[in-house]
């Protein structure tokens, strides 16, 4: 596990600044520059035309830094999400192997341990490092030792269950950032009926457009920020899923593949 968490934490980062380079460049070059035309349009649309009703802009809508800071924290945590749910998967495929082979039949003994542990050995270093593997080497390692198939049982739990809340931990910044994504949504409301009450003098003359426009900012900010939390919440409940099948299913197969065939004379 000594080379996951550095990868890990440089996938992270390096999918933050990626977000952030590439969701600020966007809004530069299109978002801003189109919600600016539109609104520069509306406003003399109406001047035009007192009754003309303007139709909402989806530039408009997400053009301020707040529904910006949204999209950033969104693709990072979709980043994250995609990390962990392709090293689930691998996980998963290795589920359909034989990683230890044992003969239909055949009992294994505290003395053949280390016969199977070299065929542990003989994994690619990065498939040793994943679950079944781990459980497996623990298993026969504990089995060798002590001679006695419940103490295997019990190695095996150990390490099933700290990979559980392990991967449970590993979680923390995604529901951060589903936490983080509303709140700043929350900021936007706050701004923008902030911004509104400014220049409610104005709006007693007959000018409105700054109450207007600050109401915009606290709803649109608010409503992206729902919206991205519904997915982002969606798609981690099923990671985690996905998560939980997998230590049950790394369970089944230490019981079936390993436990049934131990043996003590």
């Amino acid at each position: 596990m000594k080379k996951h968490y550095p990868n890990e934490f440089l996938f992270s980062i390096f999918t933050l600044l990626a977000a952030t380079v590439l969701v600020h460049a966007y809004y530069t070059a299109v978002v801003r520059p189109n919600a600016q035309a539109v609104l520069v349009a509306q406003a003399a649309a109406i001047k035009a035309d007192p009754n003309y009703v303007p139709q909402r802009s989806l530039w408009v809508i997400m053009k301020d830094w707040e529904q910006e800071s949204e999209v950033i924290l969104m693709l990072w945590a979709l980043g994250i999400i995609g990390y962990k749910w392709r090293s689930t998967s691998r996980e998963n495929e290795l589920l359909e192997r034989d990683i230890v082979q044992v003969p239909e039949g055949m009992r294994i003994l505290p003395e053949d341990t280390r016969e199977y542990l070299r065929q542990l050995d003989a994994l690619p270093p990065q498939q040793q490092q994943l679950l079944v593997p781990r459980a497996v080497r623990a298993a026969l390692a504990r089995f060798g030792a002590t001679r006695n198939v419940h103490d295997v049982s019990e190695a095996g739990r150990g390490v099933f269950q700290s990979e559980a809340d392990r991967l449970d931990s590993e979680l923390s910044l995604v529901r951060y950032i589903a936490w983080a994504i509303p709140a700043i949504g929350f900021i936007g409301t706050v701004r923008g009926i902030g911004d509104a009450l400014s220049q409610a003098h104005k709006a007693v003359t007959g000018d409105i457009s700054g109450v207007t426009e600050g109401l915009g900012v606290a709803f649109n900010s608010t409503l992206i920020a729902l919206l991205l939390s519904l997915v982002l919440m969606f798609l981690l409940h099923n990671l985690q899923l996905l998560q939980e099948r997998l230590v049950l299913a790394a369970e089944t197969y230490l019981d079936e593949k390993l436990l049934q065939h131990l043996q003590v004379r």
